[in-house]
């Protein structure tokens, strides 16, 4: 007995270091997280306990050997009945148990790791050194059960390797002092000024003011589209501006100099740059579930004597107290909107009812789309916006639906008019007022719009610069009306949260400490672990998840790897999806993305679409040409032809405003289309069919459209309602009209059935 304790002492360290020997070190981490986590709450004390439903098991090897046994030649030979009665005695000690929560295994991780543990004791072969003597002694009486505990700890470690770093692990995921983040910003005192007001109240019109005047400023917005109406104006005022959007950056300077102004889409605004001023529009986008982090990266993080902070009065105690946080006070200037917005006390109730200057507002695509139909069948034409139209498309819509002189005068929109687009309008009619959202677990769920969202929404009518002074709203639905009231009689919320996001650098580190873990994973664990005060929220993470999940196969390295995941894809678009994968596979190959590559891969040239799912394609095709570019922009070995896919980008923009005009002015005519509609986009670019992105009235194109409209094959009757509009269009002039009759006739005359000739020349034959 007391033999064998000796030996057991004077063998430990060399027992232990056999043990690690024959133990092949497993990986860290494997597979996907069982429970995905959105966000964490706010920890006023304590540390918060780690959700273990993430923590995986690591399956660890046999250790095999010819060697001898030497724990059977210093003891006896273990029966293995004997050791599983142990084993199990072992699991059920609470002493036990306790011990293995004091080290981080709670009840599952416990259980597991003892699954584990039983399966190596039994199996094993040779057991460690250690490990076999402590059960020999255990099964001779001399041992106690509890003597296991430092062996099974070892090996849960390995099971769980995480339980060897937790403390470093919480302290990398610790989020409680953003400011602290941006040392550059904390260097000097800036001034910060919110303009608070409602929509259409020149809040956003003060601030570019003071933008405008200053030696060097940033404006940061929400949309390509808003940067690239700062942009504008601010050249034509003179003022060198460069526009830096995820796919784009355009400096005004030949030389590639950059200018002392910049517009930029919020993400995309450098934190290290100097300003004189720096606008940040929309700020209440802040509380975004998934943009949120960009909003709060630029207000703690830009170096600006002067940060203009527009939005909603919701937003103002919350930025306050940020800036609370960095010892910066905030001046609040409020503004009123500058025409006056009436809700009706009627209901649309039925298209007969519409007026121009009207926009429904639906909040999807297949109510966009039939109403669009319902409209036209009115003899009425609309205007369509809707998000994922490419912004070239909007722009031509909204320009359609303004124009005074054209006669679409109703529009059919999501709440993507929300932000971004002057419009014309007159009056608001809500189709619906539910639109589904994202929970803060990140699932899509359905429910009624927010004050906030009405609120924007509503105020797009009766714009100041607009031809309609006063704005009016309504619902389409009588029964939705007092519901309409009673949101918009509500006050706005108040944001209390702020969001945030994982940098590449934080998850660098935190992968140091698990180096076999998957981004997926890491991101779990990270979010998991991570701890945020009551000012703060972490950012719905499931489409980065989505998108590591998907590319976890293919080898690429940590930092490339995040890169692709904060890709800005909608994961709902299987060809976008795929598109990604294709991109990262070949990335992995170190062959660049050539230009040829890419058009092979969207079957360049495209067709003009010629039905709804052809037109939902061509927008993946152009989301696909925008990843491209959001790529090129970080990786410009890799994708070196960023011009080129420009180029055939823009050409596809204007296939889709040609898809977008057919199908809302001809879809009364479900069997017939516009000739245009049988030819390649690009073949119509390139013959001068477009000019652009609209339709170019040249002879070559009447000529085109008289030789597709004389086609026997598909007669159409010169006196229908597609006549009258090519003729509205300036497509068609009544002298030509008169022409193609003329030869339709003369072809019939000749021709008075289509069976003589065939079978006179059968008889002549």
């Amino acid at each position: 007995m007391y033999l064998s304790r000796f030996v057991r002492s004077c063998l430990q360290p060399v027992s232990r270091g056999l043990y690690y020997a024959l133990e092949h070190r497993a990986p860290a981490l494997t597979s996907a997280c069982r429970k995905p986590r959105a966000g964490c709450r706010s920890i006023t004390n304590g540390t918060k306990p780690p959700d273990t439903s993430l923590f995986v098991p690591v399956l660890l090897s046999l250790p095999t050997s010819s060697d001898i046994n030497i724990g059977a030649e210093l003891t006896q030979t273990l029966k293995k009945s004997e050791v599983l009665k142990i084993l199990n005695r072992f699991y059920r000690r609470k002493e036990v148990q306790r011990l293995g929560s004091e080290n981080g295994l709670d009840t599952r991780l416990f259980h597991q790791a003892f699954i584990s543990f039983r399966k190596f004791a039994m199996e094993a072969s040779p057991l460690p050194v250690e490990l076999h003597i402590i059960l020999s002694d255990i099964c001779a009486g001399v041992g106690h059960v509890d003597d296991l505990f430092p062996s099974f700890l070892v090996h849960a470690k390995q099971v769980f390797p995480m339980l060897d770093c937790m403390d470093e692990l919480r302290r990398l995921s610790d989020l409680r002092l953003p400011p602290n983040w941006y040392p550059e910003a904390r260097a000097i005192q800036r001034k910060i000024i919110f303009h608070s007001g409602p929509t259409n109240s020149g809040k956003t019109y003060h601030a570019i003011q003071r933008y405008l005047s200053a030696k060097s400023g940033v404006y940061c917005g929400p949309l390509k589209l808003l940067a690239h109406e700062i942009y504008q104006k601010t050249n034509e005022s003179g003022v060198p501006c460069d526009l830096i959007t995820g796919e784009e950056v355009v400096c005004v300077d030949p030389e590639g100099k950059s200018a002392a102004h910049a517009a930029c889409t919020i993400e995309m605004c450098s934190v290290n740059a100097p300003y004189e001023v720096a606008v940040i529009d929309e700020i209440q986008m802040i509380r975004d579930p998934s943009r949120g982090w960009a909003w709060t990266r630029a207000l703690l993080g830009l170096c600006a004597e002067e940060i203009h902070v527009c939005g909603e009065a919701a937003a103002i105690n919350l930025v306050t107290e940020l800036m609370f946080t960095t010892g910066e006070e905030v001046e609040v200037r409020t503004y009123d909107r500058l025409t006056p917005l009436t809700v009706l006390d009627q209901a649309i109730e039925s298209l007969d009812n519409l007026r121009p200057g009207d926009c429904i507002v639906c909040f999807n695509k297949n109510d966009i789309y039939s109403v669009s139909r319902k409209i036209e069948l009115q003899g009425l034409e609309c205007a369509v916006i809707y998000g994922s139209l490419p912004p070239g498309t909007k722009l031509a819509q909204a320009k359609k639906f303004n124009d005074p002189d054209d006669p679409c005068k109703i529009l059919v929109a999501t709440d993507a008019i929300g932000m971004g687009l002057n419009l014309s309008i007159k009056r608001i009619i809500f189709n619906s007022l539910f639109k589904p959202n994202l929970n803060e677990k990140g699932e899509r769920e359905i429910d009624r719009i927010s004050t906030s969202q009405a609120l924007q929404i509503s105020g797009r009518a009766g714009r100041f610069s607009s031809m309609y002074k006063d704005g009016e709203v309504t619902t389409m639905s009588r029964e939705d009306l007092p519901l309409l009231k009673e949101i918009l009689s509500k006050g706005i919320v108040d944001i209390e949260t702020a969001g945030l996001h994982p940098t590449a650098e934080q998850i660098e580190m935190f992968a140091y400490c698990l180096p076999e873990a998957t981004l997926s994973n890491l991101i779990d664990i990270f979010v998991s672990l991570s701890h945020v005060d009551g000012l703060y929220f972490v950012c719905n993470v499931e489409d980065f998840k989505f998108v590591a999940d998907m590319i976890q196969h293919i080898p690429l390295n940590l930092r490339v790897r995040y890169v692709f995941c904060t890709a800005p894809i909608n994961r709902k678009q299987p060809f976008v999806c795929t598109s990604l994968l294709k991109f990262a596979r070949q990335f992995s190959k170190n062959e660049p993305l050539t230009f040829d590559w890419v058009c092979r891969h969207i079957y360049w040239p495209v067709a003009c679409p010629k039905n709804i799912k052809d037109l939902v394609h061509l927008e993946s095709v152009h989301d696909v040409l925008d990843l491209y570019l959001w790529l090129s922009y970080r990786f410009m070995d890799m994708f070196p032809d960023a011009n080129l896919v420009r180029q055939i980008q823009k050409e596809l923009d204007s296939i889709i405003r040609i898809g977008v005009f057919n199908i809302t002015r001809l879809i009364r005519q479900s069997n017939s289309t516009l000739p245009l509609a049988e030819h390649s986009g690009a073949d119509l670019l390139k013959e001068g069919v477009l000019q652009d992105g609209n339709l170019n009235e040249k002879p070559q194109l009447q000529t085109r459209i008289g030789r597709a409209k004389a086609r026997p094959t598909a007669p159409q009757k010169v006196d229908g309602s597609l006549a009258s509009r090519l003729i509205e269009q300036g497509l068609l002039t009544p002298d030509m009209l008169q022409q193609l009759e003329k030869e339709w006739l003369k072809h019939k005359a000749g021709n008075p059935t289509n069976s003589t000739k065939p079978n006179s020349i059968k008889g002549k034959k």
